[in-house]
């Protein structure tokens, strides 16, 4: 089994699916255009059925079905696949749709122009030929190829264990690499690439990355990006259009057209309002015509992204290099062709030369007789027959076997006066160019002189303008949200027990606010109207960050209860949220200030908490706690902290001020300083920054006895950080208050106090006059009775629904 498919793969390596390095021509394809040619079906002549080829191909040189044949003999015409064809076609070949061709008898073709040029002088022994496969003609191993075919038109093809892609390129651009490399034998790539700048598809477009390119031409691989060519037109009523003008090598337009019109069915992105394809027999042409006002670029990059409007191309460039597989750059491919086009020059050389020295034998011959001309007639009416004239002229003249077959041969009407002077006039001729023809074998930069002339021929014969442009970079393609999520002002709510969701401002409209759907132990903590493109923080008691957009927040009516947090992120058992913060973007000045219970406190820019990869199913770190039993109490959002003192109030009952610039801005992932220098057994319970430029800010604080007082902190005087502090409660030394809560108030505020005996006390910011220092407040619940104070809570506004998008 080993032994047979070892054969089988060294055959289809050898004589299917891999070009040959010489002509760039996989054995099919050889013989379509070795047929046609030999049966005459070429350029200048008329279209003939491409049955009639296939037939003739099948028949005396490719054994095989007829439907292989002709789908190769088809893709030679193919203007969307070769920058330059190779047959010539009348009928329905197919389309850049992938229509499948007519049937072959209805088609009809004929070899192109330049396919003249791979089969030029093939009649002058110039190639090896075998036996074909019943040994009954003889088929040619390579073509002659008077230009360097496998660059120009490229390759694709998969045999056993090897595969190949070689992209097609500019003809002129070929050629002159090929003059340069035989000028410079010794020539690098980079040198190559000043001629040679990059593939030329046949469908345009635009090829980015260099540096792939680069890696591909010496190596034989590399990486570069195809993206159409498109432009944006402006339609009436302020709309635009996309139009796209050409697509990457090998795309099916009809599937990527459909692609594009699903996106727009699908509403993966907003603004897409039709897809259509213009294209017809002027050209190709795709529009995307777009909604009023949408973000042309964005569903550009959008659709470049997520569809064929943009492909990688991979080179692989292998051909068959001395009748072994091999993966080549593109020194290696020029520098086989040239050596290639050496020997066929040689040999057509050769050929022509044994050619002439013959002639001019004969002619020698002939002049020869004619200046003895009534002797040789005398010999030959004294003949016999031919044989016996041919046997008399070389015995009596010293005529070769040739001379004498010549001049035997020869008519009477030749034997005239005026026949001698253009014997001597061909013998000059031939003279000059045997003497030519020998330079060329002789001389090698005689023969290198012939390739550069011959080639730069057919240059300016079918050279044509580059189709596709090279861009340097690879540019990196950016969606912005905006494309992808549909605009929307929407209600957002948080709870505190971790249940989350967005409502239409309709829905919010229809309800009365406070019927939020909601458990009867649970407490809204952040309730706003947001736009669908804002986003949504959550930092936990654990220092973890659950961040949101909001256009991924489950849509619900204001009456549900919302989706829970753990549905898609594990918190442990004991984790809360404390703080909720709606952004419409990350400002870059913007920063996050925490303060932990054990008195950590630091700054973090906001920038550094844009999401990553993993958002949707792991709280990212906010803040990074030293002790199991630390807990971030409070997390503070400003725009400019210049201005801004820090006030952290602990269990005793002490209080610190200092500037908020004295706490280091560092990353997501850090644990801060030393905020506030604690006492044995003390902790802080809040914390919060104070505007230097604000006459007032007010807080209240809530002991566990029962106490509430409220406090102006603008008078409090400023220390530094990590001080101890001043006590903002008298001292008693029996039953001392310890603060449990603090909350910065208006006059509008009011505030919930849950007890341990499940009692609910609603205080109004406005009935409390501001206490000095040393005052202990005044009792709202009796502890004995009551229960002592075990969670605080500010009531929060519902906010009016605004038109304007809020700040």
């Amino acid at each position: 089994m080993g032994d047979r498919f070892g054969r089988y793969s060294k055959y289809i390596i050898q004589e299917r699916a891999l070009p040959d390095i010489r002509d760039g021509l996989k054995p099919v394809q050889r013989r379509i255009l070795y047929a046609m040619n030999v049966e005459g079906n070429t350029a200048e002549k008329g279209f003939r059925k491409s049955a009639k080829t296939v037939g003739n191909v099948i028949g005396n040189y490719h054994p095989h079905g007829d439907s292989s044949v002709y789908e190769a003999m088809v893709r030679l015409s193919q203007d969307w696949k070769l920058r330059e064809v190779l047959i010539e076609m009348h009928g329905n070949n197919g389309s850049m749709d992938g229509d499948p061709p007519a049937a072959m008898r209805y088609t009809e073709a004929r070899l192109s122009k330049i396919s003249a040029e791979l089969l030029k002088d093939i009649d002058k022994e110039t190639v090896d030929f075998v036996l074909n496969f019943d040994d009954t003609d003889e088929e040619p191993t390579v073509l002659p190829a008077r230009y360097p075919n496998l660059l120009v038109n490229g390759a694709t093809g998969i045999s056993a264990g090897y595969a190949t892609d070689i992209p097609s390129h500019n003809l002129g651009e070929v050629i002159d690499a090929t003059i340069h490399l035989i000028d410079n034998r010794s020539a690098s790539v980079a040198d190559l690439m000043k001629y040679l700048k990059g593939p030329d598809f046949a469908t345009g477009g635009i090829l980015q990355g260099l540096d792939g390119i680069k890696q591909a031409y010496e190596t034989g691989k590399g990486k570069v990006i195809v993206r159409s060519k498109t432009h944006f037109e402006d339609l009436r009523g302020g709309k635009q259009q996309i139009v796209i003008s050409e697509i990457p090598y090998e795309v099916n337009k009809a599937v990527l057209v459909k692609k594009m019109d699903e996106i727009r069915l699908n509403k993966k992105i907003d603004g897409i309002a039709e897809v259509r394809d213009e294209s017809d027999r002027t050209g190709l042409q795709i529009v995307v015509e777009l909604k009023k006002e949408a973000n042309a670029e964005g569903i550009l990059n959008y659709l470049l992204k997520n569809t064929d409007l943009q492909v990688s191309y991979n080179f692989n460039m292998v051909a068959i290099d001395k009748k072994r597989p091999q993966q080549v750059g593109i020194v290696r491919m020029l520098t086989a062709y040239i050596d290639h086009q050496i020997e066929v020059l040689t040999r057509r050389t050769t050929f022509n030369l044994n050619k002439a020295q013959s002639r001019q034998h004969i002619v020698e011959g002939l002049i020869k007789a004619l200046s003895i001309l009534d002797k040789v007639i005398e010999t030959i009416r004294s003949s016999t027959d031919k044989k016996n004239a041919k046997e008399n002229l070389i015995t009596a003249f010293d005529f070769s076997e040739l001379q004498a077959e010549a001049i035997v041969s020869l008519q009477l009407y030749r034997l005239t006066n005026t026949d001698i002077t253009a014997l001597e006039k061909e013998a000059k001729e031939l003279a000059t160019t045997i003497s030519q023809l020998t330079k060329i074998l002789k001389d090698p930069s005689e023969m290198a002189r012939v390739m550069k002339e011959e080639l730069t021929e057919i240059k300016t014969k079918f050279a044509n303008p580059r189709k596709t442009v090279i861009q340097n970079e690879i540019e990196e393609l950016k969606i912005d949200t905006e494309v992808l999520v549909a605009q929307e002002e929407v209600m957002v709510s948080v709870t505190k027990e971790g249940y989350l969701k967005r409502s239409s401002l309709r829905s919010y409209s229809a309800s009365k606010p406070e019927e939020l759907g909601i458990k009867d132990t649970d407490f809204p903590i952040f309730v706003k109207q947001m736009n669908t493109l804002n986003h949504v923080l959550m930092f936990t008691s654990k220092g973890n960050l659950i961040y949101r957009p909001v256009h991924e927040i489950t849509d619900l009516r204001w009456k549900d209860i919302g989706e829970h947090i753990s549905q898609t992120i594990g918190l442990a058992v004991d984790e809360t949220i404390v703080k909720t913060v709606g952004l419409v973007d990350f400002l870059p000045e913007a920063t996050f200030t925490f303060i932990t219970k054990d008195g950590m406190i630091k700054q973090t820019a906001a920038k550094d908490f844009i999401a990553g990869r993993g958002y949707k199913t792991k709280a990212s770190v906010a803040i990074k706690l030293k002790q199991a039993t630390d807990e971030l109490v409070n997390v503070i959002y400003s725009t400019d902290t210049a201005n801004q003192d820090v006030f952290l109030a602990t269990n005793r009952g002490f209080g610190l001020r200092y500037p908020v610039t004295e706490v280091p801005v560092v990353g997501a992932k850090a644990a801060g300083v030393k905020a506030i220098n604690l006492k044995d057994g003390d902790s802080v319970i809040g914390g919060l920054l104070i505007n230097r430029n604000q006459a007032k800010t007010d807080v209240m604080m809530i002991t566990q006895r029962g106490s509430v007082k409220k406090m102006n902190l603008s008078d409090f005087d400023t220390l530094g950080r990590a001080k101890r502090g001043l006590m903002v409660l008298r001292e008693l030394k029996k039953m001392p208050h310890r603060l449990v809560a603090m909350v910065e108030v208006t006059k509008e505020t009011e505030i919930v106090i849950l007890t341990t005996k499940d009692k609910e006390i609603l205080l109004s910011s406005q009935n409390y006059q501001v206490s000095d220092r040393y005052s202990n407040g005044s009792f709202v619940l009796d502890e004995s009775v009551d229960g002592e104070p075990v969670l605080v809570q500010v009531v929060l506004p519902y906010p009016v629904v605004s038109k304007d998008a809020p700040k």
